[in-house]
């Protein structure tokens, strides 16, 4: 699709206002921008090489696209460690490479979402050579210091995430700083009310340069306990490897006092009141906490006056998803908040891609797209999800990722998910990087053959069941920002209903469109019984012989379908 396709047009027809807020049941495509695609040759990718590939990502029918960091970095975490949050990192271009990047996004139709990493910096950042230079300077207690007990240990027993205390020795100061991740990744301290003026400030700068919002790395790291409580133990049942994985021994505490501290909240609705200064803005959380996530989700969203939406990990672990599994997800997100706006994901750059995660049959790697887009919330696609790829094996010699490299073999850390988009299957670096001899993480070559291009050419690829299941999406009012209610289980089927508010046209009113979804999530084929209404089938990848609209209520017991395995169906109710 070239430059100048009447498609632009028709997207700014179709999306550019027709959701109201647009993030509100909207789907957003995740770009690590490392890997998407390379315009320079010189084996990583940049903004100018996104700017190229937008009108792909507008085909697929999303909202917005999400780019992670690509602000000025030492790179030990690959952007995820900021020495400057006002500039582009040369690596990736500079800032008339990001206008062009959002001028293009805009034309197209599609919004643009920043990563902002505002819970710690990298310790070439300015203000902690400033903080750590001495113990009475202006920013000197920016970030988190302490002094050390009277043995010389860490002041108290919090672990890093990435293995190891989270306490790291300076012998300028003489103290301990915290840091929840790489020591070179020191907390800033939140409870220093400059820290938070400044942060919003650089929030500010983003929002004039036209961003559409910002999605938010570890929200729940801000603060800290002020106290410097030791966390406590966790017995090994409750374990989870949801955040960690489990060779780490991040897992055998209750991070208590560490993150997700109650002080948060009064930041997040100073965050939420700037943004709300500028038309159609949005927030997006990541809310890392392996026992408490959608509790913590419901907290955050609640209301208007904090974030617009928040994901958690629990349909981004390694435990299947079962029908069993979702509802009781959306049991406890309802105990919590019911008013809450969640977003859901299935991969993105931080966990294996899910089609190997879970083992996904061809069959199932179509019906979860399905079933993602026909839930109450956002949705969050990553790149390369809509092909398929599977977890790419990185030999040891060519890990990037610090984190696999610390716990390797048992962890393999997270490259495997972070290798390069593929374009063609013919091309050098599978069209990622036309010339450079060796990308910086190693094309799969077992990704070739799952392509854009040779998606694009066959029909029946699971490219064009993505766009269709988005497709679906849009059409239907019930399935972007109606009630979701009655979701239950029929042995290995899941059932839920939704239904859009109802519509007030010409001095009258007529019912929100209402709808019934079921999802086969398993290998066996079962039967779903349909509740009362005037059914008729709408999608699905199994269709009745008929498909006339039945009355379920003249029937002496409820219509029964029979979904195959990994099958799935939703009729619309043609009675109101």
């Amino acid at each position: 699709m070239n430059q100048h396709s009447p498609f632009s047009q028709d997207r700014k027809q179709l999306i550019g206002e027709s959701l109201t807020p647009w993030w509100r049941g909207g789907i957003i495509y995740q770009i690590y921008p490392r890997s998407f695609q390379d315009s320079n040759g010189d084996g990583i990718g940049d903004l100018a090489g996104i700017s190229q590939r937008l009108d792909y990502v507008a085909s697929l029918g999303v909202d917005a696209v999400w780019i992670s960091p690509f602000f000025k970095s030492p790179m030990n975490d690959f952007g995820y460690d900021v020495s400057d949050y006002r500039a582009i990192d040369p690596l990736f271009g500079d800032m008339a490479d990001f206008e062009a990047l959002l001028e293009r996004a805009h034309a197209l139709g599609l919004k643009v979402m920043i990563d902002l990493v505002l819970s710690h910096t990298s310790d070439q950042h300015p203000w902690f050579a400033e903080s750590r230079a001495k113990r009475d300077n202006p920013r000197a207690d920016w970030y988190v210091w302490a002094d050390a007990k009277p043995d010389g240990t860490p002041p108290n027993n919090w672990l890093s995430i990435f293995g190891g205390s989270a306490w790291q020795w300076d012998s300028r100061r003489q103290q301990y700083y915290l840091h929840n991740f790489l020591a070179s990744q020191p907390d800033l301290n939140f409870h220093c009310p400059a820290v938070q003026d400044a942060l919003l400030d650089l929030a500010r700068f983003w929002l004039e340069k036209g961003v559409d919002g910002f999605r938010l790395d570890t929200i729940n790291f801000y603060f800290h306990d002020a106290k410097l409580r030791d966390n406590p133990a966790l017995a090994l049942d409750q374990r989870n490897a949801s955040i960690a994985p489990m060779v780490n021994p991040y897992n055998h505490q209750d991070h208590l006092y560490s993150k997700s501290q109650p002080e948060n909240l009064a930041f997040l609705e100073r965050l939420r009141a700037l943004t709300d200064q500028y038309d159609a803005r949005a927030c997006l959380g990541e809310v890392g906490d392996a026992k408490r996530g959608l509790e913590i989700m419901g907290d955050y969203t609640q209301g208007d006056k904090r974030m617009h939406m928040c994901y958690a990990f629990e349909f981004l672990e390694s435990r299947p998803l079962t029908a069993d599994y979702i509802c009781q997800v959306f049991q406890r997100l309802e105990a919590a908040a019911g008013d809450a706006w969640p977003c859901w994901a299935f991969s993105n750059h931080d966990v294996p891609r899910f089609v190997s995660r879970w083992g996904l049959s061809p069959e199932a790697a179509r019906c979860l797209p399905a079933l993602m887009m026909c839930l109450r919330g956002t949705a969050c696609l990553y790149q390369g999800e809509e092909l398929g790829l599977p977890e790419a094996d990185v030999a040891f010699e060519r890990l990037q990722d610090p984190y696999g490299v610390e716990f390797w073999p048992e962890f393999k850390g997270r490259d495997g998910c972070r290798t390069p988009m593929v374009w063609q299957s013919d091309t050098p670096n599978g069209g990622f990087s036309e010339t450079a001899d060796q990308t910086w993480l190693p094309v799969d070559q077992g990704h070739l053959g799952l392509s854009v291009a040779s998606q694009e050419a066959d029909p029946t690829a699971l490219l064009h069941s993505y766009r269709r299941c988005i497709a679906l999406r849009r059409a239907n009012p019930a399935l972007v920002n109606g009630a979701q209610f009655d979701m239950q289980t029929q042995g290995p089927i899941l059932v839920f209903q939704r239904q859009a508010e109802d519509q007030h046209k010409g001095g009258g009113t007529s019912k929100g469109q209402r709808l019934f979804c079921a999802f086969n999530l398993s290998d066996n084929r079962a039967s779903v019984a349909l509740p009362p209404g005037q059914w008729q089938v709408i999608a699905g990848s199994y269709a009745p012989q008929s498909p006339e609209a039945i009355p379920t209520s003249q029937l002496e017991a409820p219509l029964a379908e029979h979904l195959g395995a990994w099958q799935f169906m939703i009729w619309q109710d043609h009675s109101l």
